[in-house]
């Protein structure tokens, strides 16, 4: 249902196991070519990941102060 939404907004969104992951920040990227993580910076980057959360309120989400998480987004749980 959520991707006939994002379809509806026009934004395609790729499946899941395609994406990126960011190994210092943990954000999900929808580039699969991205070289660079466009919301820290960093050129580690890895197709090696497993778990997915979508943060929509940072400050008043428990699981994203523990994951250090102040930007939304979505973001993965585990990056190798």
């Amino acid at each position: 249902m959520a991707q006939r939404q994002e379809r509806a907004r026009g934004r395609e969104l790729m499946p899941a196991k395609k994406r990126l992951a960011c190994r210092d920040c943990l954000r999900v990227l929808n580039d699969k070519k991205a070289e660079t993580c466009p919301s820290c910076g960093s050129a580690s980057i890895t197709d090696d990941w497993s778990g997915y959360i979508v943060i929509i309120h940072p400050q008043q989400s428990d699981v994203a102060k523990i994951m250090g998480i102040n930007e939304p987004g979505q973001y993965a749980l585990k990056v190798r």
